[in-house]
């Protein structure tokens, strides 16, 4: 049965036992009746297993109401003066254990102590009555031997309770814990596809720009373009800075004025490599043996390694750069490599990002490992995915 279906019949289960205690604690007040009992006892515990039901029920929403509710109607059910009356004859007293379950349940501990130690006490007090009330023909110890029980019954509901509440909190614990390592993941994951599609998008478009500018005559122009690219290094930082201080909601689009998905297959790679082309950056793509296929996570990280190695050499190093890009398949992986041949000279861009810790993590998380090789020339990105052939 399901948590929905077992709260659907918990309240018409309440009902029956409410019903069946009632009824059972009628027959009981009919008996003692029988026995002696004064009418205005009769009415007075009558009334006193009407406090205990409601008590119960006030439980559910109020428990420290509710806990006082059936304090109050066992304590009348004790006083009350008559001959070998005890309240456990009562089946509606079954409901004051209720009101301490709930408490122990809903409250702090401390309180849930106070609250056995009243119900304790309220033990202690009407085995006292009781022995004081005794008949000369029955023995002391039978009112030891019905307290003893009395004190296993409340200690024993209230450590059910209190262990149940705190499977319960653990239970809660455990849930946002896991909730919380969920969103963690899911923001990291939102964080790199968001730092590997802008990032990628704003460094090419500068380098675009920026090519442009020493292309054209006219000096008007070139200054214009500049600042442009300047603009762009900025929404570059401030990017850079917002993933490193906030935690992203949602991945942007890409900021040129055509939208275009985001490429995540192994066929868009030419047109990446393509639009990161300019007059002063020559970026090529060669692709060697038979493909293969690749899982989707190896796919994503081999198009984001390309994306990362070809957004770090346009900012990092001043043009005119060249960039190359590699795929080597064989039947157990497939090798992605970006190169470059360190450009004119390096860039001032401030501090590193955590672009190649992304692809990093992707990378091993499809199985793979990556390494950043500084060569004579420059550097070399290479990332060794598997295929699931080679998995």
């Amino acid at each position: 049965m399901t948590a929905p279906q077992r709260r659907s019949t918990w309240p018409a289960t309440t009902v029956v036992a409410h019903v069946v205690m009632a009824l059972l604690t009628v027959i009981i007040l009919v008996g003692v009746r029988h026995l002696g009992a004064d009418l205005w006892q009769i009415f007075t515990a009558a009334g006193a297993a009407v406090l205990l039901h409601v008590g119960a029920v006030v439980a559910h929403r109020r428990p420290r109401v509710g806990y006082a509710i059936g304090a109050l109607a066992m304590l009348v059910l004790v006083t009350m003066p008559f001959l070998g009356w005890s309240p456990s004859m009562l089946p509606s007293a079954v409901c004051f254990p209720l009101t301490l379950w709930r408490l122990t349940a809903r409250v702090s501990v401390r309180s849930s102590v106070v609250a056995l130690a009243v119900a304790a006490l309220g033990i202690v007090l009407t085995e006292l009555v009781a022995w004081a009330r005794l008949p000369p023909d029955i023995p002391v110890w039978n009112r030891l031997v019905e307290g003893g029980l009395l004190m296993l019954v409340v200690g024993g509901v209230w450590l059910a309770a209190l262990l149940v509440r705190r499977r319960h909190e653990a239970g809660r614990r455990a849930e946002s814990e896991r909730l919380a390592a969920a969103v963690a993941d899911e923001r990291a994951s939102i964080r790199r596809d968001l730092h590997d599609v802008i990032a990628h998008t704003v460094t090419v478009m500068v380098a675009r720009i920026e090519a442009a500018a020493v292309t054209t005559a006219d000096p008007a122009t070139r200054l214009e373009l500049g600042d442009i690219a300047e603009a762009g290094r900025d929404a570059h930082q401030g990017l850079r800075a917002m993933l490193a201080t906030l935690s992203p909601a949602t991945v942007a689009p890409r900021a040129d004025s055509r939208p275009r998905e985001v490429p995540i297959s192994l066929d868009a790679l030419p047109d990446l490599v393509a639009s990161a082309a300019s007059p002063l950056h020559a970026v090529t793509f060669a692709e060697v043996g038979e493909r293969r296929p690749l899982s989707l996570s190896a796919e994503v990280a081999a198009v984001r390694t390309v994306q990362e190695g070809i957004t770090n050499a346009l900012r990092h190093l001043q043009p005119p750069v060249e960039v190359a890009v590699r795929l080597r398949w064989t039947p157990a992986e497939v090798v992605v490599e970006v190169l470059d041949d360190g450009g004119k000279a390096l860039r001032d861009v401030g501090s590193q990002g955590t672009g190649l810790m992304g692809i990093e993590e992707r990378v091993r998380t499809a199985g793979g490992t990556l390494s950043i090789d500084d060569g004579d020339d420059g550097w070399m990105l290479r990332a060794r995915l598997p295929t699931k052939e080679g998995t």
